[in-house]
């Protein structure tokens, strides 16, 4: 059996994954602001970097590294959503890519709201690894322009990042979903500014219903399973076709 490192794993899709992960028998070591393994605000640069050398040193033998943990739109503090979601993500696989196996697997949660984007400085300003230079041009923006390109950003690392581990035998893919019904989405349904535009949007994906956490996960588990090897370097939407619907002559 594999041991696994993920984050965000206390709830939604991290903890479908994780609930998956360990009825096979896996052993899966958690990162989360709480109940986890190992406690961290990942938002915070000091306590971020703290967890990721202590959690390098403690395990040293990684089959597979998820990284879920995320915060939506609505979150009070629109430079830590960036904080959070890209270098909360981009910070743990550089820390811990050393200590991931030929073979193994690493799953990035982007989104497909990533190309409503409308700030590619802002993406370039996170892709630069610059965090101060990030959270200042964020701070002022709409908590949907922060999600959006942060969600970008994860995925465009993505992509510059999988050519690489791939080499090393590992690969490295993003999961795009669109909306999940998880406490953390239903935080944002329930918020007096979005919870309209919320419910709109989710009576207009087109397979009739949203999403569910066990359904981002079966996704996962292939991916980190033999079979998914030779998927490497994708960003796979799974939005009920809603993407599609919303950018019928978009490329991949």
């Amino acid at each position: 059996m594999g041991t696994y490192v993920l984050t965000g794993g206390a709830t939604g899709i991290g903890a479908a994954i994780k609930e998956k992960l360990r009825a096979q028998g896996h052993r899966v070591v958690i990162i989360d602001l709480k109940d986890g393994d190992y406690l961290a605000d990942l938002g915070d640069p000091k306590a971020r970097q703290a967890t990721i050398t202590k959690v390098a040193t403690e395990v040293p033998v990684i089959d597979g590294l998820i990284t879920c943990a995320g915060v939506a739109s609505q979150f009070p503090d629109p430079g830590k959503i960036l904080q959070i979601n890209y270098f909360g993500t981009t910070e743990v696989i550089e820390g811990l890519e050393g200590n991931i196996i030929p073979g193994g697997r690493v799953i990035a949660i982007s989104s497909n709201s990533a190309p409503m984007s409308t700030r590619p400085d802002l993406i370039e300003a996170m892709l630069e690894g610059s965090e101060e230079k990030t959270v200042e041009l964020g701070g002022n923006l709409h908590g949907h322009e922060c999600y959006a390109s942060s969600k970008g950003a994860v995925a465009r690392y993505m992509r510059r990042k999988a050519p690489g581990l791939a080499q090393r035998g590992i690969s490295f893919n993003a999961l795009a979903p669109g909306y999940i019904s998880t406490p953390m989405t239903q935080s944002v349904e329930n918020d007096a500014e979005y919870g309209p535009l919320i419910k709109a949007f989710v009576d207009s994906i087109p397979i009739g219903r949203p999403g569910q956490a066990e359904d981002v996960a079966n996704l996962a588990l292939f991916l980190l399973s033999p079979e998914g090897a030779y998927v490497a370097g994708s960003t796979l939407v799974i939005d009920g076709a809603h993407d599609a619907m919303m950018r019928p002559d978009a490329n991949l």
